[in-house]
């Protein structure tokens, strides 16, 4: 009972491949990516950003810094850059991710900072949605960051 409860707890925060039908989008240089539900497009001529709607109800932004290290947030940095500790939802050597805005209405957005071990640095997320955006979707989005397959992706093999 106890292995398929830590199974299950750490399930969330393992790394995690979109559901069926998400669309890709890579960075400028194609060397990270993220994906998005299908009715979200790519946003912009330099690729990496994609839009719900339009950039006032959700965008998601994935960037590398090729040269980069990563590694997770000292409490310092946390407590500098004003992350609540029920914000930050993992600080690990294979992830950071936290929460950086909090919506306080249907208007305001939320936002997520994600980041992950890239292969020559580190792969940086950012998503700003709206609470009309479900947590899980979010969630589900944050958590693909990583970096880009070799293979071509739908969106990547896109002209922008």
């Amino acid at each position: 009972m106890v292995p398929t409860l830590i199974l299950f707890l750490a399930a969330p925060l393992a790394a995690q491949t979109a559901p069926s039908g998400w669309l890709t989008i890579k960075d400028s240089k194609g060397n990270c990516q993220m994906s998005v539900p299908p009715d979200w497009v790519p946003y912009g001529e330099s690729g990496g950003v994609a839009v719900l709607h339009d950039v006032s109800t959700a965008i998601a932004v994935v960037t590398a810094q090729p040269d980069q290290e990563f590694k997770p947030l000292p409490e310092a940095v946390q407590r500098v850059m004003g992350i609540p500790k029920d914000k930050m939802f993992e600080n690990s050597a294979k992830r950071v991710f936290y929460q950086d805005k909090t919506s306080v209405n249907a208007e305001d957005p939320n936002g997520y900072s994600i980041a992950v071990r890239g292969k020559t640095g580190t792969c940086s997320g950012h998503l700003k949605f709206l609470p009309e955006v479900s947590t899980d979707t979010a969630r589900k989005i944050a958590l693909s960051l990583g970096p880009a397959e070799e293979r071509s992706s739908n969106l990547a093999a896109q002209h922008f």
